[in-house]
């Protein structure tokens, strides 16, 4: 079988005809406009340019880019197709739904209507600030995702709390919130230690649970470059992705000539699962071959005695049973580990999505603090972030509950007291909304029906909430599923190139960037703040509210509140963009109670079947985006369709399969029929499916930390049809 080789001229070739779709013009205007990136948190733009990253790289971008302006970049929406009922609208796929165009006017669809209507931008914020006066603050959850600016995010929970409700929350409950809990208890922070220009500087980087070549694109840019030094790339996934194997990097004309780049030079595949059995290998082997940092541990840490007694009782064979990996193996991984000086440790969602997510986070922890890895220029802790501002609205305090320092300045700031009970995570909002006690939400981008887990189950919770308003720029599932018989506002906003005064956005790496927008496409849609400061303003307090449509207001207000954000206050006369304080850590200091970075002990998971043989892990295709669907097929995975299932070829043979068979799944919540299975280099035991076609299969079960649903690990049978 021929070599798949990701990246190279055929994503060229799509990237072209891309931008040959959506007008060079355009096209054009959106990539080099002083705007930070729409697409991964690794991020490029603001004020260095729109292909240039923060360490001044160019060009600096990648397919997600063009993708993510193909979706603004649209004509609006007719007026006739809202002549269309929802069921009409539910036979378009959800890439079709996207590209109906721009939403330009706010729509609106009556509990007892079954199509949408357009009204007028007045009628729809005094309608919607009637529904929340008439709701009770603690029936009502305020949610949104990392396309929002910094400034909606912090309006939106400042008007949340204002309103009387800590039930605010966003999409990183569906990602990285593990990464949140287990850094904060290990290292005292919850976010990357390291900046961008430390990928420059390591010898080692550990890929672990993530596949870059397809979500974090400009990535595989930085990977090569640490192999053109001689450094290592160490990739731990169960599945063999070719991108991560071998790479035609487009910035690289050699690697493009060559028909591709080394990007692993070394690859374990443990089962899905195992990844905390896996680390405690690594962690085992670095210590019995006498590679861990003593002075370090002696210095800068705590608990490392329960740590290596809990490493002494777990023993070899457990390891390789649970992992279905050989201890020569791992020993081998850990030899490469013991010899680097810099090491940088990289996850994604294959760590965060399991019910011990948590527990994963602080074991990449452990393994980095074992060898004095955080602390340093070149090496530390890096969380790849799915989306470019998912972090920032993090930060500015979009979650159901906020650090008491950031808690007392807020107070301070607004001279009033936030005495509100208890705020409820993404989770928790929905099973509230399927028992009937939600009676308003207000949803700031994203789409929460196709990211959350057990679709069925999902519609229904949507669906009971009374009324539920979105600000988005265009339509999606979200706003044709869990809507039947319930009130639903959409209201259009200006994507963040669009908005008439400049806004900021987070990376990966802490950094904070200016977008200047400004880009004219359409008429109708208004800035989030706009809308949101108009909200408060009918419903709460005209007086008090008014001033918050300006960022700069909002940027002062920020710089005075929010831990580490002085320099923003600033930014839109300044333009000089900067790392929030206290993050990067080049010296050993940790903001644990006790200032030591600690050794965590974790309990390896349960692996008893109860009944089911396959552990099913859900993914994303290279042509996608979070829920956004741009291709039909997946080129890096044999061109396998949306409704395909990949499985290691041993387990097909066992069960009868040939490719493309028609196959049955069946989880303890949920079945699917007519998916057709395919042959993928996965360990044994463990399948892939796309996101979010297997969610009617995953069941709300979260880690009890984190609140993190298990995507990549649903237990499943699978028969043929």
């Amino acid at each position: 079988m021929k070599q798949i080789v990701g990246g190279g001229p055929k994503k060229v070739l799509y990237t072209l005809n891309t931008v040959r779709r959506i007008g060079l013009k355009d096209s054009a205007k959106a990539l080099m406009a002083k705007n930070a990136c729409k697409a991964c948190g690794l991020g490029m733009g603001g004020q260095q340019g729109g292909m240039t990253n923060e360490k001044g790289e160019f060009p600096s971008v990648c397919n997600k880019s063009i993708q993510a302006q193909s979706t603004d970049i649209q004509l609006p929406i007719p007026s006739e197709v809202f002549n269309h009922t929802l069921a009409d609208l539910k036979e378009l796929s959800a890439q079709e739904v996207e590209r109906l165009g721009r939403l330009s006017k706010p729509i609106y669809k009556a509990e007892n209507s079954n199509k949408y209507t357009e009204v007028t931008w007045q009628w729809a914020i005094d309608h919607c600030a009637e529904k929340f006066k008439q709701a009770q603050p603690e029936k009502s959850f305020f949610y949104t995702s990392g396309r929002s600016s910094m400034e909606a995010g912090y309006l939106l929970q400042l008007v949340a709390r204002s309103y009387g409700t800590n039930n605010i929350t966003n999409c990183s409950y569906y990602c990285h919130q593990a990464t949140g809990v287990g850094l904060a208890s290990t290292i005292g922070t919850g976010t990357s230690t390291v900046e961008l220009n430390d990928l420059s500087l390591c010898d080692t980087i550990f890929i672990i649970g993530a596949n870059p070549s397809s979500n974090h694109p400009r990535l595989i840019h930085q990977l090569k470059g640490i192999r053109d030094r001689g450094g290592k790339v160490i990739i731990i996934n169960p599945a063999k992705e070719p991108g991560l194997v071998k790479f035609a990097v487009p910035k690289s004309p050699k690697s493009m000539m060559a028909g591709g780049t080394d990007i692993a030079s070394f690859y374990l595949q443990p089962k899905v699962g195992s990844d905390l059995a896996l680390l405690k290998g690594l962690a085992k082997a670095t210590i019995e071959l006498g590679f861990e940092d003593s002075a370090f541990i002696k210095e800068y840490c705590e608990n490392y005695t329960e740590f290596l007694s809990d490493i002494n009782n777990t023993s070899w064979q457990t390891i390789e049973t649970q992992t279905g990996l050989a201890k020569t193996k791992i020993i081998e991984c850990a030899e490469i580990y013991g010899v680097s000086e810099k090491a940088v440790f990289a996850w994604g969602m294959g760590i965060t999505h399991h019910k011990n997510g948590s527990d994963n986070v602080e074991y990449i922890a452990n393994l980095a603090i074992l060898r004095g890895m955080v602390g340093k220029q070149g090496a530390g802790l890096l969380p790849l972030r799915g989306h470019s501002n998912v972090q920032g609205i993090g930060t500015v305090g979009v979650k159901p509950y906020l650090p008491a320092e950031m808690l007392s300045a807020l107070e301070e700031n607004m001279g009033r007291k936030f005495d509100l009970p208890p705020g409820l995570d993404t989770v928790a909002t929905l099973e509230a909304a399927h028992k009937g006690k939600m009676d308003c939400a207000m949803l700031m981008g994203g789409n929460l029906f196709s990211a959350s887990p057990n679709s069925v189950w999902t519609q229904t919770a949507m669906n009971r909430i009374g009324f539920k308003v979105y600000l988005t720029t265009t339509l999606n599932q979200g706003h044709i599923y869990g809507v039947e018989d319930s009130e639903c506002l959409v209201l259009p906003v200006l994507a963040r190139d669009e908005e008439p005064q400049a806004t900021t956005q987070e990376s990966m790496f802490n950094y904070v960037r200016l977008s200047d927008g400004g880009i004219s496409r359409l008429d109708g849609p208004l800035a989030e703040v706009e809308v949101l400061a108009r909200f408060a303003q009918q419903l709460l307090d005209v007086e008090q509210w008014k001033g918050y449509e300006d960022n700069n207001k909002i940027r002062q207000d920020m710089s005075l509140t929010v831990p580490g954000m002085k320099s923003i206050a600033d930014i839109g006369n300044s333009k000089v963009e900067f790392h929030i304080e206290n993050r990067i850590k080049h010296q050993p200091e940790f903001y644990t109670n006790n200032k030591k970075a600690n050794f965590v002990v974790c309990e390896l998971p349960d692996f008893s079947p109860n009944g089911f043989e396959f552990l099913l892990s859900s993914v994303r295709s290279e042509g996608q985006f979070n829920s956004i669907i741009y291709e039909d097929t997946d080129s890096y995975r044999n061109n396998a369709d949306r409704y395909t299932i990949l499985m290691n070829q041993l387990d097909m043979q066992k069960l009868g399969l040939k490719a493309n068979d028609e196959i049955k799944l069946e989880s303890a919540v949920g079945e699917l029929e007519k998916f057709k299975v395919q042959a993928f280099e996965v360990a044994e035991g463990g399948v892939l499916g796309y996101y979010p076609e297997v969610n009617p299969l995953i069941s709300i079960a979260n880690d009890p930390r984190s609140k993190t649903p298990a995507f990549k690990s649903i237990p499943v049978n699978i028969s043929k049809n």
